[in-house]
C-alpha cells in the first residue's frame, strides 16, 4: 500500500498549515526531506507508520487526523 492509495483521506497539508510550520520545518522535524513532505500532502506517497507519528508528534495530533480511510 506504499503509493498512489487512492482511498487515503489526507489531511496533511491542512493540519501542517494551521499549527503554522513550512513543509521544510515539518521535513526537518521529522526527519525527511521537504520533497517527502510536499509528495505526502499531493497524495504521490503514503508515509511509513513510524514516519506518520513522528509528523503527528511534531503537529500535536493523532495520526488518524492526519490521515483516515472512507
Amino acid at each position: 500500500m506504499g503509493k498512489h492509495h487512492q482511498n487515503l483521506l489526507n489531511g496533511l497539508e491542512e493540519k501542517r498549515k494551521l499549527a503554522g510550520f513550512t513543509q521544510q520545518e515539518l521535513s526537518e522535524s521529522a526527519e525527511v526531506s521537504r520533497k517527502s513532505i510536499n509528495a505526502i500532502e499531493n497524495g504521490i506517497y503514503v508515509p511509513s507508520t513510524v514516519l506518520a507519528l513522528k509528523i503527528a508528534k511534531t503537529l500535536n495530533c493523532s495520526v488518524e487526523d492526519l490521515f483516515t480511510l472512507p
